[in-house]
């Protein structure tokens, strides 16, 4: 024990350690240094007095100023970060979602570094309006009358409820109450923008009659919810967006409809299930139809808002509407995405979620057998790299049954174990998020952008290597 105290005794003073040349010619704000010598201390400290009968750790004062060091440089690092996805997960909500095009990212990059004429029309050298950048091409690619953005997609679902239906009733389908990402569910966003909620039918199946006998003196809304984040398949049956229109029309009550993810044109193409898109909604007669813009429009996070001029004005005109309104760096990105959908090919060949839907299987198995062979080359013989049948989902809460069939990278590794490998990927640099499968890193590149595969070959190196 006397060990011990003649230890903490030679425990060195913080400005001792502060002194130290690596420390003392760091450019990091000087209480960040002060606070990583502190914890770097203390945390020497700790280990001397847990070390009880065992031999403490030997007091060192290059060692300490090169741990204080290493503590500071993580200190200084952003919280937010880019990584790179090699899940396999095409809108992976915990990473962001959909990334953005090369010339969304150009336009944030200009609109960024100076003023912008946000809210100033350039003509009449008046005050503008911030949606009018992108009403016109919404208005455009959906036929609709008029739209709206706002910050995300249950933001415009409140805010158009609020708007359209707030004291009143807004009528929906049982099989429709969706929850969405965060446990957010559509009675609860209901409840919050004073709309009684009135459910009809089963789970499974409502008629049109369930929503005519609902219908009531109190009723504001008739409202569907495309079930984009789940499935009810079998014994089912729910009400076109037609009918519920034509309904609408005979009672004089509007209809909303929430797309959920929301597609601008029809990609059954790629392979993937038919789902509605927007034009199809507005074609229909829906007053008003909302959906996201981070999931397979492939653009910022937004809650886009399109329809009839009539609502959309009343949501224009709502106290809400400022509140959650976007700000010029996603309406820069947005503005941009979405002007790639003038042209439908070129949507596919510069939207990165277009671009990864469309991959064919081959393509993917070529790609990663390429990467296969450099990544061989450079890890040690302990190392065992195998081709495997690999198929991607979508996620975002888009198209959950599903499943892209390709290919992926499995690595068998020896001398450490899958997870602290995984861990050192995730913990590098540059991190990589990659999924564990049956005791095997698995690297999905149709998720892995071009640009970063050089990138993810070092990092995967550094960290297989590592011992």
């Amino acid at each position: 024990m006397k060990n011990h105290v003649a230890l903490l005794k030679q425990l060195p003073a913080i400005d001792r350690l502060l002194q130290h040349p690596a420390l003392a010619d760091n450019p990091a704000p000087h209480c960040l240094i002060v606070e990583a010598a502190q914890e770097t201390v203390d945390q020497c400290r700790r280990a001397i007095l847990d070390s009880r009968d065992e031999a403490p750790p030997s007091v060192d004062l290059d060692r300490l100023a090169s741990q204080a060091a290493a503590c500071l440089s993580q200190k200084m690092r952003a919280s937010l970060c880019h990584v790179i996805n090699a899940t396999g997960t095409l809108l992976h909500t915990n990473l962001g979602r959909a990334p953005l095009s090369d010339d969304a990212l150009e336009n944030i990059d200009r609109v960024a570094r100076g003023y912008s004429n946000l809210e100033l029309n350039l003509t009449t050298g008046k005050r503008g309006h911030r949606y009018s950048h992108i009403d016109e091409l919404l208005c455009r690619l959906t036929g609709a009358e008029a739209a709206a953005v706002v910050n995300n997609n249950a933001g415009a679902v409140l805010l158009s409820l609020t708007a359209l239906a707030k004291g009143k009733e807004a009528i929906v389908s049982r099989g429709e109450l969706v929850e969405i990402g965060g446990a957010f569910r559509v009675p609860d966003v209901m409840e919050a923008g004073g709309v009684q909620l009135c459910e009809i039918g089963t789970t499974n199946k409502t008629h049109l009659k369930d929503y005519r006998q609902a219908i009531n003196e109190n009723t504001g809304l008739l409202l569907k919810v495309h079930t984009s984040n789940y499935r009810i398949v079998g014994f089912t049956e729910s009400v076109s967006a037609a009918d519920m229109v034509s309904l609408g029309k005979e009672h004089k009550i509007p209809v909303m409809e929430d797309l959920g993810s929301g597609m601008l044109f029809d990609l059954s193409e790629f392979g993937l299930p038919r789902e509605p898109t927007v034009r199809e909604g507005i074609d229909a007669g829906i007053d008003l139809l909302t959906f996201s813009g981070d999931k397979l429009l492939g653009g910022p996070q937004a809650g886009l808002i399109v329809g009839k001029k009539w609502a959309i004005d009343k949501i224009r005109n709502h106290p809400l509407a400022r509140a959650l309104r976007i700000d010029k760096l996603t309406l820069a990105a947005l503005e941009t995405t979405l002007s790639h959908y003038l042209d439908r090919q070129q949507a596919i060949e510069k939207v990165p979620v277009l671009r990864m839907l469309n991959m064919g299987a081959e393509h993917l198995k070529e790609r990663s057998e390429k990467f296969m062979t450099e990544l061989s080359n450079l890890l040690a013989d302990t190392v065992r790299i195998e081709l495997v049948a690999e198929p991607s989902c979508v996620g975002g809460g888009a198209l959950p049954t599903t499943e892209l069939p390709g290919w992926g990278i499995a690595l068998t590794l020896q001398g450490q174990s899958v997870d602290q490998c995984a861990t050192t990927l995730r913990q590098a640099e540059l991190p990589v998020v990659a999924r564990i499968q049956e005791d095997k890193l698995i690297i999905n590149l149709r998720t892995v952008l071009p640009a970063q595969e050089s990138m993810l070959l070092n990092a995967l190196v550094a960290a297989c290597n590592k011992q």
